[in-house]
């Protein structure tokens, strides 16, 4: 990090230990303590709890702002999951009651502030919406300055969101759900057509060779990489302990699409690149495999696609969404009701995507192999193709 950081670092812990006791004037019964009896309020205390003056960087996987600070470092300064933030750049863009959460729990669209666990830095980005750095016009020497606007005003919904997976083996019952690695089904999908899981190339959560083992069990001829362009691919081919060499194999006769996509699955950029892979894909053999890193959002997102293309049934769509919940966190319908009901609402946006529904629409009165098919129309692709799609998904 740059030595101004360093220095805006130092100042702000200098500042924060001054103000421990600050931070925690809100007492039990939610009432604010009366600035009478000497005790400093809580506007009081967000007016002081600041980041001062930071630098930015470039998230180079979908295009957001970070922060310099780290989140453990960003969360020693006294902010905490839950918190309310007022954002300003040194540009005159400025945010107020910004949520800072640990995952992205706000609407499609929507501006947070998110610790995601696994990644370096605190990030601003809009949920599965348009790249901060390019919205917000950063450069390499913008600054942002962040002030805690009201503690733990988004407690309840960091609480019924926060969901946090382990990286380990030995915490999952098989590789399968280690990896996240399922033959996708629903609807008219023909068997053995279409996979998804973690990725079996990109290592940060220990998952690549345990996905490359069932890539190559399950005989994976063609792959769908959305995450990944050349330069990241080469960054993991060149780590140490890379070990997956049925994928690898896959890469270098033709038979991996890498499409480097952000997650935002309404910009016409986004439909365009699925679209021409989809039709791509149509020209090769099954089974194919379609992932991201996680498997969870982007493939999420592409799965459903292929689902409702296939003729599937929103039940049918939803299911294979919500495994991934389970595999990773063990949320069922049955284990957690609340927070099973309280995801739903991301895959429900893929079929207002899919159909330009309003959000809040039934989404069983949505038809969803015609939305899906005026998707690929929006990806430029013509009848013919999104036939020819079809009959590779059906036959």
């Amino acid at each position: 990090m740059k030595t101004r950081f360093f220095a805006a670092f130092l100042t702000v812990l200098l500042l924060v230990s001054a103000l421990t006791g600050c931070a925690n004037t809100e007492d039990n019964s939610g009432e604010k303590p009366s600035a009478q009896t000497g005790e400093e309020t809580v506007a009081d205390t967000n007016e002081k709890l600041t980041t001062g003056e930071l630098g930015v960087l470039r998230d180079e996987e979908f295009g957001n702002v970070y922060i310099e600070l780290t989140i453990d470092e960003f969360n020693a300064l006294g902010f905490a999951f839950g918190d309310s933030l007022d954002i300003s750049f040194d540009n005159g863009k400025a945010f107020t009651d910004v949520p800072y959460y640990s995952g992205y729990y706000v609407p499609v669209g929507e501006l947070l502030a998110c610790g995601y666990p696994g990644y370096p830095h605190v990030v601003i980005a809009m949920n599965y919406g348009t790249p901060t750095w390019e919205a917000y016009e950063m450069t390499e020497d913008s600054k942002v300055t962040i002030t805690l606007n009201e503690k733990g005003k988004y407690l309840a919904t960091q609480e019924l969101f926060a969901l946090e997976y382990s990286d380990e083996r030995s915490d999952y019952d098989s590789d399968v759900m280690f990896a996240n690695f399922r033959e996708v089904t629903g609807g008219d999908l023909a068997a053995g057509r279409i996979c998804r899981s973690a990725s079996p190339c990109d290592d940060q959560h220990n998952r690549a060779a345990y996905a490359n083992a069932l890539a190559e069990e399950a005989g994976i001829r063609f792959v769908l990489n959305l995450s990944d362009n050349e330069t990241k691919y080469k960054v993991h081919t060149e780590a140490e302990g890379f070990s997956s060499e049925y994928y690898d194999q896959l890469y270098k006769s033709g038979s991996v699409l890498l499409l480097g996509m952000n997650a935002n699955y309404r910009s016409d950029e986004f439909a365009g690149i699925l679209s021409e892979a989809l039709y791509e894909m149509s020209s090769h053999d099954a089974p194919c495999l379609i992932h991201c890193v996680e498997g969870k959002d982007r493939t999420g997102f592409a799965c459903a696609l292929v689902l409702a293309l296939s003729g599937a049934s929103v039940q049918e769509i939803v299911d294979d969404y919500m495994i991934t919940y389970d595999n990773y966190f063990r949320v069922t319908k049955e284990s957690n009701t609340a927070k099973y009901q309280a995801i739903l609402p991301n895959v429900y946006d893929f079929l207002y995507c899919m159909c330009e529904a309003e959000k809040g629409a039934d989404p069983d009165a949505l038809d969803l192999k015609a939305g899906a098919e005026s998707y690929l129309k929006k990806g430029v692709l013509k009848d013919e193709q999104i036939a020819a799609i079809e009959d590779y998904l059906t036959a």
